[in-house]
């Protein structure tokens, strides 16, 4: 099991959410910003109660975020990268072939979409360094794309399977048993006490978590200093032997925030009755004082009856019923108004028969016949008697119109008229005589205005609005004021004088009592609950934030007391013991030696952390000065590679490796160690070597052949379609002499096709550049074929041994001279007159197949020399 995986298990049962989330983010990031440790710290906070308003969440480190457990003799080889989707700008439906075997590089000039490969192969293989996003092409509409995708070509066991990986999601974990060399992977770094300490991968997490809870722990215990509740704005009230005072001794432990607002609340009646109870025990003569306040209370009850006979004197139902007795009185007077004018239209009536004084005329006569025609009912009187009204002899004529006068009046809209009237007359009448008059003397108003200004004003303002209600509904009985228009119903102050009237009554009672000792001594003890409860409302932001920080403080304390690093501490003793040992040691220094770094020595030095000594591997230079002083980036970068080699040889793992820009930093002479050590892992193991540097490329190539390692070379480049498109050729100047013939030939296809098709500048430009490169094909078989590579261009050593190989006889350099001259003439940039004609194709394929069939014969007269030269 691997020490990621250790502690891995180890933390989800030992350590509590908020420091899983921080071994994730160790695992991730190494180091811990500002930020992280806020975060951190809410989450520490939060496991003990107080609230984080941010409501962040414990995110542990998961199985799928590292490398799993390597299976036993398994062997996983990647064969290609495939079907890539969403992945940077690389071009999608792509494949990348790698060599399951030896050392497959893969080069790319800067831009050509190599980071979109390596951010894959972080992800998908579950290195640390995943910093580097991987966002879908800028083109693509944003917010219509999906998560980046690729698919992985492999072997299990030489058993081919296609394992596909979607960012976000947990990776196939047979991917994870490729191992990724990236900045973080870097198993050595200075430590505080400026040594280039080394720790195992993963090993560093638990010293970060030591950091972190001891950062956290500060924070925490600064915290609590800054959240020291003052007490002493309220210690007087304290002490009172109140149920306030009680209460605010009990701070902290009982008293809860709710017990406070509760005694920090008064009612209306507890309000007044310390009112009461304040003026009864300043009070002097309680009994006289007694009988004033019953006086008062009773004014104040005569006039809550007063104004409650006033208000129901115009009320609403009064007004309403006076209004419906006064419309329907002139509803039945327009009813008789249409009868008596069907009445009028009858011939030799005088003027205004019908009118109300004809109506009046006409009840005088009847009430006269009584006298003057006894024994006669009226109208049906003799039409020889004389008439009541004129006194000249009815007649008969005489009698009929009386008889049809008194018809008239006898009809039903006449009478129903004449009692809606009498209605609502005696309605009026009774509406006038009941005037709404509120008998407020001066005395009355003092006693008022002393006891409540609300209540006096209201009394007032009351009268007020009655009359003019009174005055209002007067005027429209007789059309001068419109019912809708009188003034709306007061809120009446009877309730107001009421509160005063049990106020008053209340604080009677209480003057009378206090003339007794014992209901006296009572009233005190009240008095000073209720005043201490007053006195609390003033103190109760200060009460509750003491409360609130000592409940904070406690839960602070309670996360002080939680965070230890002891279990930490030892969980990385127990896990030190088995990579601080002199084979880590050996094997580091093994690897330093490889890589030409002799001038530094790994070597096992004594810490005493808390008073125990155990053992560091750290770099010693000579002379003793210390590393973080004198190493360079370059040498660091060595030692980081150094030691991620030494723990995959210590690991007696099968998996491949996979190098992203390994000599970044390092200086000309160093890449040759690296690419030599690399080449020799490559007979071993699967390893994969992304680079720009095609220096680099060339030094793998020669040192791979010199390890008798299998070598594949991919060539990645931006085109139309995207980036990252994958060839097999690599830049010519980086081939050998019979690859760059190779090239040639297809370049000869490009040359023939233009000549046939008539494409006379294509023609001529293609053949001038194939010369070209045909010039160069011819310098680099000087090197690599004539001298057999002895000396090399840029090449730190000289090859002796292949000195064997090597003679040069006057053909070799007839045909050279004959290659580089005809070649040169279309380098340059001839006279006007000098133009040469441009070779046939068939001319420039014998020219490439000169320099083919040169080739092949020294190659094959390099046997026969050998053999003499044995």
């Amino acid at each position: 099991m691997s020490i990621l995986q250790e502690i891995f298990l180890w933390s989800q049962k030992s350590l509590a959410p908020w420091q899983q989330d921080a071994v994730s983010r160790l695992y991730v990031n190494r180091t811990m910003a500002d930020a992280d440790l806020e975060d951190l710290y809410a989450l520490a906070k939060a496991e003990h109660g107080i609230v984080d308003p941010s409501g962040r969440q414990s995110k542990p480190l998961a199985a799928g975020q590292f490398v799993a457990a390597p299976l036993k003799n398994r062997l996983v080889q990647l064969t290609a990268i495939k079907d890539f989707v969403n992945v940077n700008a690389l071009a999608e439906g792509m494949r990348l072939p790698i060599s399951p075997n030896g050392l497959t590089v893969i080069y790319g000039e800067n831009g050509a979409g190599k980071s979109g490969y390596s951010r894959v192969l972080k992800q998908a293989c579950r290195a640390r360094d995943q910093r580097e996003l991987i966002l879908p092409d800028a083109r693509k509409e944003p917010g219509k794309v999906g998560p980046a995708q690729a698919v992985f070509e492999a072997t299990v066991d030489g058993q081919p399977i296609e394992l596909h990986w979607v960012n976000g999601k947990e990776s196939p974990e047979q991917l994870s048993e490729i191992a990724i060399f990236d900045s973080l992977c870097a198993r050595a770094y200075i430590d505080n006490q400026g040594d280039f300490a080394y720790v195992p991968y993963g090993l560093d997490i638990l010293g970060g978590l030591v950091a972190v809870c001891s950062a956290i722990k500060d924070k925490a215990t600064t915290e609590k200093r800054l959240n020291t509740p003052n007490i002493a704005i309220f210690s007087t009230l304290a002490q009172t032997s109140t149920a306030v005072g009680r209460a605010l001794k009990a701070i902290p432990g009982a008293t809860k925030a709710p017990e406070v607002e509760a005694l920090a609340t008064l009612s209306v009646l507890e309000a007044d009755r310390l009112i009461t109870l304040n003026k009864v025990l300043a009070e002097a003569d309680p009994k006289q004082k007694a009988q004033v306040l019953q006086l008062r209370a009773q004014r104040l009850t005569d006039l809550s009856v007063q104004i409650t006979a006033a208000v129901d004197s115009v009320s609403d139902a009064k007004i309403l019923e006076l209004k419906r007795l006064v419309e329907t009185s002139s509803t039945a007077r327009r009813a008789a108004e249409l009868a008596a004018g069907v009445f009028k239209e009858t011939p030799g009536l005088l003027p205004g028969t019908g009118g109300d004084e004809w109506k009046a005329l006409l009840d005088a006569a009847r009430a006269f016949a009584t006298q003057s025609h006894a024994g006669h009912q009226y109208p049906h009187l003799p039409d020889d008697s004389p008439c009541p009204l004129c006194q000249n002899p009815l007649g008969q004529e005489g009698v009929d119109r009386l008889a049809s006068f008194d018809a008239f009046i006898a009809q039903a809209a006449e009478r129903a008229w004449k009692d809606a009237r009498k209605a609502a007359m005696d309605a009026l009448r009774a509406f006038e005589v009941a005037k709404p008059n509120i008998q407020i003397d001066a005395a009355l108003k003092q006693e008022l205005n002393d006891a409540s200004p609300e209540a006096a004003v209201n009394c007032s303002e009351i009268q007020c609005v009655l009359l003019d209600r009174h005055a209002q509904a007067l005027a429209a009985c007789v059309s001068k004021y419109e019912w809708s228009r009188i003034q709306p119903m007061p809120v009446e102050p009877c309730r107001v004088l009421l509160e005063l009237t049990t106020r008053l009554e209340s604080d009677a009672k209480a003057l009378e009592a206090a003339m007794d000792e014992k209901a006296k001594a009572a009233m005190v003890v009240e008095q000073a609950e209720l005043d201490a409860r007053t006195r609390l409302i003033d103190f109760k932001i200060a009460v509750l934030d003491a409360i609130a920080k000592h409940e904070h403080s406690s839960k602070l304390q309670a996360c002080i007391e939680s965070i230890s690093p002891a279990g930490i501490s030892r969980k990385a003793t127990e896990l030190s013991k088995t990579t601080a040992t002199q084979e880590v040691a050996d094997a580091l220094n093994a690897e330093l030696r490889s890589l030409n770094v002799h001038e530094l020595q790994v070597v096992m030095k004594p810490v005493s952390p808390g008073g125990k000594t155990q053992f560091k591997l750290a770099l010693q230079l000579p002379g003793g000065s210390p590393p973080a002083a004198v190493l360079s980036e370059g040498e660091q970068r060595a030692i980081a590679i150094a030691a991620f080699l030494a723990e995959m040889q210590l690991g007696k793992g099968l998996g491949g490796v996979v190098f992203d820009d390994p000599v970044s930093s390092l200086d000309h002479r160093r890449r040759w160690e690296v690419a030599a050590r690399l080449a020799a892992e490559a007979k071993k193991r699967q390893v994969i070597v992304f680079t720009h540097d095609i220096y680099f490329l060339c030094i793998l190539q020669q040192k791979a052949e010199e390890a008798d390692a299998e070598l594949s070379t991919q060539c990645i480049r931006r085109t139309g379609a995207g980036f990252g498109v994958q060839t097999d050729r690599i830049p010519f100047d980086k081939l050998k002499t019979k690859a760059r013939i190779g090239a040639l030939r297809q370049l000869h296809v490009s040359v023939e096709r233009a000549y046939k098709a008539g494409e006379e500048d294509d023609y001529k430009r293609l053949t001038r550049d194939a010369y070209y490169h045909l010039r160069l094909a011819w310098e680099r078989a000087v090197e690599e074929v004539l001298f057999q590579s002895v000396i090399q261009r840029f090449n730190e050593g000289v090859s002796t041994q292949n000195l064997r190989y090597v003679v040069v006889e006057d053909d070799d350099y007839a045909e050279i001279d004959a290659g580089m001259t005809k070649s040169s003439k279309f380098e340059h940039d001839a006279a006007a007159p000098a133009q040469l004609p441009t070779p046939h194709p068939d001319e420039l394929k014998g020219d490439i197949e000169r320099l083919e069939t040169w080739r092949a014969a020294v190659e094959a007269r390099k046997q026969i020399i050998e053999a003499q030269r044995k």
